[in-house]
Parts: structure tokens; sequence; C-alpha cells
């Protein structure tokens, strides 16, 4: 599997996947506080998770939000830190869910994957911002609004087109998810 996981293809995916992370929020600063609710970079973290490994998603998840502060200042380096978290625990959850999770239907297994992912990384959050970056001052409230209610359309835009692209490649034979048994 470690083999597999660094191939040329997972590795150019990756790269990819790095690049849409950076441009894709791009499209979305115009609008005020856009990333907070539709979560454009999340989308290639979550999908190299799933189509790439555990070590390339995290490795995507560290790597896409310090690139994308550097070329273009978001996020602003005061969320920089639990961003990077975040993301590397977005990118870890949805591949190791989606390598082991003993469901052979590709679809099912995506879904759940992804799901599975979402829901880990917004507990992640909220826990991160609780005992590290805001402490003594995040609530419950607070991390249900962030997680959740504001991120509303974000969380239905990844259940819609995460899963939708990962089938596609798959049936356009270019990528190759397998499970272990």
């Amino acid at each position: 599997m470690v083999k597999k996981m660094f191939s040329i293809r997972n590795m150019v995916l990756t790269a990819l996947l790095i690049a849409i992370g950076i441009v894709l929020p791009m499209a979305f600063h115009t609008i005020p506080m856009a990333g907070r609710i539709f979560l454009p970079m999340h989308i290639p973290i979550l999908i190299c998770g799933l189509i790439c490994g555990v070590p390339l998603g995290i490795f995507a998840g560290v790597v896409t939000p310090i690139l994308s502060h550097l070329f273009t200042g978001m996020p602003p380096a005061v969320f920089l830190p639990a961003m990077i978290l975040e993301l590397a625990a977005y990118g870890a959850s949805s591949a190791l869910l989606m390598q082991f999770l003993p469901v052979k239907n590709l679809y099912a297994r995506t879904y759940i994957s992804l799901i599975g992912a979402m829901l880990f990384g917004r507990v992640f959050f909220g826990i991160m911002n609780a005992l590290i970056f805001s402490v003594g001052e995040y609530s419950m409230q607070m991390w249900l609004t962030a997680a959740f209610v504001t991120a509303l359309p974000g969380i239905a835009i990844q259940i819609v087109i995460i899963p939708a692209i990962i089938i596609a490649l798959q049936k356009a034979k270019l990528i190759d998810v397998q499970h272990s048994e």
C-alpha cells in the first residue's frame, strides 16, 4: 500500500489538489466570510485524503494553507495554525476511513468516509479552539455556529460534489480507489 500511495500519479494529484486549494478560495474571497461559509479549501484536501492516502492527505492539509497564505494572504496569519491542524485532520481522517472502512461499494464507502471525516474534522476544530486557540473564550454555541450553522452551505457542497468527483475519476480510470480487506 505504501508503494502505491507514493506513486507518481498520487504525487501529481496531490500537487494538483494543493494548487486547487490555493486557487479555489480566491474565487470566494470577494464575498465577505465566504471562506467560513463555503469551505473551499476543505474540498481538495478531503479529495486528496480519499484518493491519495494518509501521508499525502496530511501533506496537502499542511502545505495548502501555508502556500495560500504566502501567495494570497489568506488565511490570515492568526488563523493559519488552526487551519493547518484542521486540514491535516481532514486529510488524515478521510484517508483512514476510505482505506479501512469494510464497505465494498465505492459510492457508499466514499459517502461514509466523507461524512465521517467531516464530523471528525469539526469536532477536532472545536477541541483545538477550546483547548489551544481560544481557551476560556470558546463555547459550545460558538462551536455549533462556526462548525455547522455558518458552514452549512459548504457542508452541502462537499456532500454533493466530492463523491461525484471521486466516482467520475474512478469511472474514467484516472484513479484506483481500493480498500483493505
